[in-house]
């Protein structure tokens, strides 16, 4: 695996702000979520490869956790069967591949 290349701090915030409004888009009301009022959203890390981001983060509403991965441009949201180990372990391992993404 190639390592990734960090993202500058000035396009950090933009990155993060894209990435957490495409995945709220993609939240079902009444599922995942009654209201957004506290609705938090926590990265894992995003790297930037090819000019593409790769990220994992997930998005902590009044329902539920709900997990979301970026890798070659696509961003998916992952299966309810990901948990926050999955989460935490994923993370490390990029963190000590890639190294700090912050």
């Amino acid at each position: 695996m190639e390592k990734a290349e960090k993202i500058s701090a000035e396009q950090m915030n933009q990155v993060k702000e894209t990435l957490a409004n495409t995945a709220v888009g993609e939240l079902e009301q009444g599922e995942d979520f009654e209201k957004l009022d506290y609705t938090t959203v926590e990265f894992g890390y995003i790297y930037l490869r090819d000019g593409k981001y790769e990220s994992l983060f997930k998005i902590i509403t009044d329902k539920k956790t709900v997990f979301f991965a970026t890798q070659k441009g696509s961003m998916m949201r992952l299966q309810d069967s990901f948990t926050e180990g999955h989460f935490q372990a994923t993370t490390e391992q990029m963190m000590a591949f890639h190294g700090d993404w912050k």
